[in-house]
């Protein structure tokens, strides 16, 4: 039986999407490969009680490794995690993404002699073996990753991974017996924060209003704003805009920027290339305002609108707002 480890990231009494992502993909391909979906969280046992971990078992995980030590650093879960893999014998260890996530699995890697694939946009189950999915190539192609290692290590990209909830109960706690390394003990956390870079973030949006370079100039994207704003949304961007100064580099998204999986994903001016394409194709709903009846992104959108957006957007802001009585 070949388990999966995902590390739990938590912060204020909860786990962060990605992690939550992470254990959902990780009951999924544990069912398939015929293994079972662990989690590992570290902190104090004052706030991991045994009801909040207990609550990843809803998202599929059925065992739970609980470590009491630093939370929020790097060398602390690597010493836990790979005392969990080593004693427990997981094939694999699954992260959902994100600063943190990268710099853990690197440890571990290290630590265990493990493969390691980053920047996945998918994972899939193959004669009992994980076989991950990553854009190369400026994401003009997907390379199929296997592992060799007795351990692979699996870093997603950031919301690569749905939240579904697989289980009907609480997942089993277990305590951890790990020793922290003389080197853990070395860093300490002076002040906890989150790099927005917007007053928005663009990758917990349940709506996004993304602009491409069709929009013609700078200014296009205060339509976008007013349009965002009446359906209680965020504007993202696309890199060619960001580079060209038009929007800020923390609302990109792409294979250099953010990868998003909103509710509804609407795409002004955007053509549709495989870089941007690859950030937001998990969207539940991707609508399309574009001039040219051939952009490639009405290839994979739920809805597309062929005209002029600078006519198009306005008029359905003022929709919208009629509908809302504001």
């Amino acid at each position: 039986m070949t388990n999966i480890l995902v590390y739990a990231l938590h912060y204020e009494g909860a786990f962060n999407k990605n992690s939550l992502g992470a254990v959902s993909e990780a009951a999924r391909l544990a069912a398939e490969i015929g293994g079972e979906a662990h989690a590992l969280v570290l902190g104090s046992k004052a706030e991991l009680t045994d009801e909040l971990c207990g609550t990843l078992g809803t998202y599929g995980a059925t065992t739970v490794h609980r470590a009491e030590g630093p939370e929020g650093l790097s060398q602390p879960v690597v010493d836990a995690m790979a005392k969990v893999i080593s004693d427990g014998g997981h094939g694999y260890a699954l992260f959902g993404g994100g600063l943190l996530g990268f710099e853990i699995g690197a440890g571990l890697v290290a630590r265990l002699d493990a493969g390691v694939t980053m920047e996945v946009t998918a994972v899939n189950a193959r004669d009992g073996k994980l076989v991950a999915e990553r854009p190369i190539l400026q994401d003009s192609s997907i390379s199929d990753v296997e592992y060799r290692s007795s351990v692979g290590v699996i870093i997603g990209r950031l919301n690569a991974f749905e939240i579904v909830e697989r289980g009907s109960g609480a997942a089993a706690v277990v305590d951890v017996d790990y020793e922290l390394s003389e080197w853990s003990t070395k860093a300490t956390m002076v002040q906890r924060g989150e790099q927005r870079g917007a007053d928005v973030n663009i990758e917990d949006a349940d709506i996004l209003i993304a602009g491409g370079r069709g929009l013609g100039k700078a200014e296009g994207f205060e339509a976008l704003e007013a349009l965002a704003g009446s359906l209680g949304g965020a504007v993202a961007a696309t890199r060619a805009v960001v580079d060209a100064g038009w929007y800020s580099y923390s609302a990109q998204i792409g294979q250099t920027g953010k990868t998003v999986a909103p509710k509804l994903y609407l795409a002004a001016g955007i053509s549709g290339a495989i870089q941007h394409k690859v950030g937001m194709q998990s969207s539940e709903n991707i609508v399309a305002i574009n001039k040219d009846s051939n952009a490639p992104i009405f290839e994979f959108s739920d809805l597309g609108i062929v005209g002029d957006l600078n006519k198009i957007v306005p008029k359905l802001t003022e929709a919208v707002k009629a509908k809302k009585g504001s």
